[in-house]
């Protein structure tokens, strides 16, 4: 199964491996001939020992679920840290839009990357950082207490949806992919739609991010930010089973970040409509 994440899609990830969340060993795929990291021209190739597992040379460089946990402790650490600062420091709603766009930029120049860069990863994670501790800063005042429920809402959608993925109550396929994309292509678009309407006529333009719809459509931002967290922890256990590069894994933690801010926004506006504003 291809990626449906932008992040990870050029990484050739297309099998369903069955390693990762249960151990840092390579899968079943690691000495498939179809394995982009596999190949002979590859200095991370896998070489399996007599017995079938790896050897002590294969294992050193390759990704594991330590690898992922270590660099997405460090780029979440980044973002969450850069948001107590601006937070702190009251910054201005302008710097915040500045920083947030920025962001995006950083986000796509990552995306058409053929190899991940960790300052770029970072400066986004930075970035990313100050806009949501200025936006967060800014809601609070008005719903107080919503940063702090929307930390614990992203926190519980990330566990429920890692244990459901474990357990394989969540199977990630193609069908699912196939419908995440579409659902999320549709939502955007009615986003930048709703925008644009905005920005022409003012107010909320078509009324989707407030009032009734807003619920509505903020509870649909939740759910597809948890697909597409299914769809981050299906690429990282891939790229064990293939035994990956570990720089891969700053890729992946960039991957699982995005999502992640993803859900807290998400949450925020919801619980900042539900509070009357």
């Amino acid at each position: 199964m291809r990626s449906s994440n932008p992040v990870f899609t050029r990484r050739g990830f297309s099998q369903d491996g069955q390693a990762g969340f249960n151990g840092a060993q390579a899968g079943p795929y690691a000495g498939s001939p179809q394995n982009p990291y596999a190949q002979p021209s590859n200095p991370y190739a896998q070489q399996m020992g007599p017995d079938g597992s790896m050897t002590q040379g294969a294992r050193a460089g390759v990704m594991t679920i330590d690898s992922v946990v270590n660099r997405t402790a460090i780029t979440l650490g980044t973002v969450i840290a850069t948001a107590a600062v601006a937070w702190i420091m009251d910054l201005p709603l302008a710097l915040g839009i500045v920083c947030a766009l920025v962001g995006m930029g950083l986000a796509l120049w990552q995306s058409f990357k053929r190899e991940p860069s960790p300052p770029l990863i970072l400066a986004y994670a930075v970035s990313q950082g100050i806009f949501l501790g200025v936006i967060s800063n800014a809601i609070n005042q008005f719903a107080p207490g919503a940063a702090m429920q929307a930390v614990l809402g992203t926190m519980a959608v990330f566990a429920g949806v890692l244990f459901m993925y474990k357990q394989r109550i969540i199977k990630v396929n193609a069908r699912f992919t196939k419908f995440v994309i579409a659902a999320s292509i549709g939502f955007m678009l009615l986003m930048v739609v709703n925008m644009v309407v905005a920005m022409i006529g003012g107010g909320d333009g078509l009324g989707l991010r407030s009032g009734g719809l807003g619920i509505i459509f903020g509870v649909v931002g939740i759910i597809l930010g948890a697909c597409f967290l299914a769809l981050d922890f299906k690429m990282v256990e891939d790229g064990i089973a293939y035994g990956a590069p570990e720089k891969e894994s700053w890729l992946a933690a960039f991957g699982l970040t995005m999502t992640l801010v993803w859900i807290y926004l998400e949450f925020l506006r919801l619980i900042a409509i539900l509070q009357g504003d």
